[in-house]
């Protein structure tokens, strides 16, 4: 057999063949073998994704959970010194992504905002939402926008602001006759501010439906449960970074929010219970109501009842979750503000005579503060920006989750992961901001900056399609709270303490401690302060 094969592949016609086309083969192998090596290249370059961003190494099972500072935004800053603008922290068995420079956040807010439109939503957020129903959690589709267009066409527009602009002009002056009765007295400026907002938000809400010794015991209530529920949304929850474990609650925060909630719930039923029976009363008399005389409630309670979207009906789950947000979010966030602002301008002497003089020269000493001259006053309006800018009230505003893995700055960014942007940082980033650190309200009088989210070197209420979406009510409210202050008195602080501006770290940035400010009346007319 050896013999046969030998014979058929080596007789003299085949060694002629393959010595006339030696050339031709060899040419073709060649080919072959460089198609075949560019063939195996481009494979391996398709399947080799770009890394995960770099970030501290972790221990096994708990990743960085352990090394977390209380304080995350000064945390992740100091983390980005070593790591990058855009580094990975193992949270267990979540992945975290924090971003903390102007470019990086520009790639998830407006580049990929649509990939980045969704929430990585804590178990907590989904026992203070009724189940995450409401504008902050709900995941970005047409439920969403549907939320949002109530909030922002119908709750908080410019012209449904407008109409209830007597709302917080009651609420702002029965505040000022109050410190003005308690003058050259300590008085808690935080504490004072909240419960003002408070109640020009539940006004807003349901109207003047309780008073009297009712409404200060309700207005302490709600004080008290805001508190702990941003508390309980700032705190790392094991079931978060541990889907396993959501069960089991180990930590107990889903049974301390569901008991909040609880509480919330019944002030809420109350609220409509009796917004339901005034409106039976009312509809006897007067018949059908023009929509100008309708509060938040009853415009809610309305479109509950006509269903809402034709795709996405609005129900009474979402009516509560919305009233929620409007409590919890426009109360603590625009107070701890207003507070930061005081305290910047009592520690700036000169900040505080340029707002006064501007107050002055506009207003006068001989007159009050009405929410028309708030947009003819730059200086005012340059220590907001300034306030926000130094003391974001979302310090890493609500934390994004991208709906596919994909990637930022060449980097990969998994699906399901919570994303931190921290507009803290950002926003006091020295090859942007000159003298990053130092209040100064001059830096904004240019109007090169504004909050509108296009300027990824400054957006303190975030950018895209979930920007803040009580971005007006907050400017209002903050405005006229500041030049009704600053405008009405002169402040120093109590005998013998120091200013301290330091700051707490949550799900809102509050002062770590509280501002204590002594109030010295200055205008020219005791009736003025009635």
């Amino acid at each position: 057999m050896f013999q046969f094969f030998s014979t058929k592949l080596f007789d003299d016609s085949s060694y002629s063949w393959w010595s006339e086309n030696t050339h031709f083969l060899t040419s073709t192998l060649f080919i072959v073998s460089i198609a075949w090596f560019v063939y195996i290249l481009i494979g391996i370059s398709r399947n080799r994704e770009p890394s995960l961003p770099p970030g501290p190494k972790g221990l096994p099972l708990v990743g960085n959970l352990l090394s977390l500072d209380p304080d995350l935004h000064t945390y992740f800053a100091s983390l980005a010194q070593t790591h990058g603008p855009i580094l990975t922290l193992w949270l267990g068995r979540k992945v975290g992504i924090v971003i903390t420079s102007s470019a990086m956040a520009r790639e998830v807010l407006k580049d990929q905002d649509v990939t980045f439109a969704n929430r990585d939503v804590p178990a907590a957020g989904i026992e203070a939402t009724y189940g995450g129903c409401d504008i902050v959690w709900t995941p970005y589709g047409p439920e969403w926008r549907m939320l949002r267009k109530v909030c922002v066409r119908e709750m908080l527009s410019n012209a449904t602001l407008d109409s209830v602009y007597s709302l917080r002009r009651r609420e702002l002056r029965k505040t000022v006759k109050y410190f003005h009765s308690l003058a050259g007295s300590p008085i808690n400026l935080g504490e004072q501010m909240f419960l003002t907002i408070l109640n020009v938000i539940t006004n807003m809400l349901w109207g003047c439906t309780v008073e009297g010794q009712e409404r200060a015991s309700l207005g302490a209530e709600f004080r008290q449960v805001i508190t702990e529920i941003t508390e309980l949304l700032g705190k790392p929850n094991l079931s978060d970074f541990y889907p396993g474990l959501a069960r089991f609650d180990l930590q107990g925060i889903k049974k301390k929010m569901k008991g909040l909630v609880k509480r919330f719930d019944g002030i809420f039923e109350m609220m409509i219970d009796q917004r339901l029976k005034m409106d039976e009363k009312r509809g006897s008399k007067e018949g059908e109501k023009g929509k100008g005389s309708k509060d938040f409630l009853q415009y809610l309670l309305q479109l509950k009842d006509e269903g809402g979207d034709s795709k996405t009906p609005f129900t009474i789950t979402h009516l509560k979750a919305l009233l929620m947000d409007m409590v919890v979010g426009g109360t603590e966030t625009t107070s701890n503000t207003v507070e930061f602002a005081m305290g910047e301008i009592m520690n700036k002497p000169e900040v505080m005579r340029k707002v006064q003089q501007e107050l002055e020269t506009l207003v006068g000493r001989d007159n009050i503060v009405e929410e028309s001259h708030i947009h003819k006053l730059p200086y005012l309006y340059a220590v907001m920006k300034e306030t926000l800018r130094l003391h974001p009230a979302l310090p890493l505003l609500v934390p994004h989750c991208p709906n596919e893995t994909c990637t930022i700055g060449g980097y990969t960014i998994p699906k399901g992961s919570r994303v931190f942007i921290n507009v803290w940082a950002v926003q006091r980033d020295p090859s942007v901001w000159e003298n990053p650190l130092e209040f100064l309200p001059e830096r904004f009088l240019d109007e090169k900056w504004d909050y509108s989210g296009n300027d990824f070197s400054y957006f303190p209420f975030g950018s895209g399609r979930r920007i803040c979406a009580g971005t007006a009510m907050a400017e209002r409210m903050f405005l006229y709270s500041l030049a009704s202050l600053v405008h009405s008195f002169d402040w120093k602080l109590p005998d013998g303490e120091k200013l301290d501006l330091s700051e707490k770290f949550g799900i809102v940035l509050k002062k770590k401690v509280p501002l204590i400010g002594i109030p010295i009346p200055r205008l020219s007319n005791v009736g003025l302060y009635e």
